[in-house]
């Protein structure tokens, strides 16, 4: 399952999935939660569990964002969705790991009742909203058995902690916000799961999106959440290894298959050791190739 672009679509919307449904992201999360007002929950979860039972060929994930557990709605959200086609959740406000286990209990009892194998639904987390999860990311590792990302939010965190803003004049996120940010990625890199990068707001501002995206996956990110069909192609773009990477990735590879002893090569005047091989072999497996 690849997480490179994860494109938020309101679960009462047809219309804006129909479009989201086109547009080359990995993964659709079709949302139960912010975007759907309190009076359409039932329309939504309808709507989403029609979705699902659609089964022509797709080339793309199908992630529901439920609604967290203080709204009382997680459990009637798992029992509308968990059925064959859903291929993950994503769990807003999260505060730990402990909220991962709990989700996983649900969806133990959800898979069994519609005859799904278990563990088919994976868990994908937000989680740096409340200021609780902010000392709960380390307990993310070991990973549970159905998490495969971690992602960070700024919204909600900044309303939980009186913050009136989160970014500076020039777009920059404010300390606290870099911080949620850095510890997200380590996180999601302690417990061996994708870190995914919260979403860039100004959906029109293309050039923006793209040096933030560039910026991301030099810091180790390895995707990101777009919230409109738009900024889907320039995610896929900035978090997509170039060929001249991957030739270079290959080289280093081939490099040390060839010397399996070495810790340290020369290749074209420069020198690599076994950092450098890891990292080259996550440059491939990021596009599946292995040679």
């Amino acid at each position: 399952m690849r997480l490179r672009s994860l494109l938020f679509v309101p679960g009462d919307s047809a219309r804006k999935f129909a479009k989201a449904a086109g547009v080359g992201a990995d993964v659709l999360i079709l949302d139960l939660e912010d975007s759907v007002a309190p009076s359409q929950k039932d329309a939504a979860r309808a709507m989403v569990a029609g979705l699902l039972d659609d089964t022509a060929p797709r080339a793309w994930a199908f992630f529901v964002r439920v609604n967290p557990f203080d709204t009382g709605l997680t459990l009637a959200d798992l029992a509308a969705v968990v059925k064959p086609g859903l291929d993950g959740i994503l769990v807003p406000k999260a505060n730990g790991a402990h909220d991962i286990d709990r989700i996983g209990h649900y969806l133990d009892a959800f898979e069994q009742k519609a005859d799904m194998p278990l563990g088919s639904v994976k868990i994908a987390v937000v989680a740096t909203e409340t200021p609780a999860a902010m000392f709960a990311l380390g307990s993310y590792a070991p990973a549970h058995s159905r998490l495969v990302g971690l992602t960070w939010g700024a919204e909600d965190l900044g309303a939980a902690i009186g913050a009136t803003g989160n970014k500076h004049p020039d777009g920059a996120w404010t300390f606290p916000y870099q911080v949620a940010r850095a510890q997200c990625l380590y996180a999601a890199a302690g417990a061996g799961v994708a870190p995914i990068d919260t979403l860039f707001a100004d959906f029109r501002d293309t050039e923006g999106l793209e040096r933030s995206c560039r910026d991301a996956r030099r810091d180790g990110f390895t995707g990101r959440i777009a919230i409109h069909p738009d900024q889907v192609a320039a995610i896929n773009r900035c978090f997509s290894p170039s060929d001249d990477e991957l030739a270079d990735a290959r080289k280093i590879v081939a490099a040390f298959a060839a010397s399996p002893e070495a810790g340290t090569l020369g290749i074209d005047g420069k020198m690599y050791d076994i950092p450098h091989l890891k990292a080259a072999q996550r440059t491939l497996a990021a596009t599946g190739d292995k040679a």
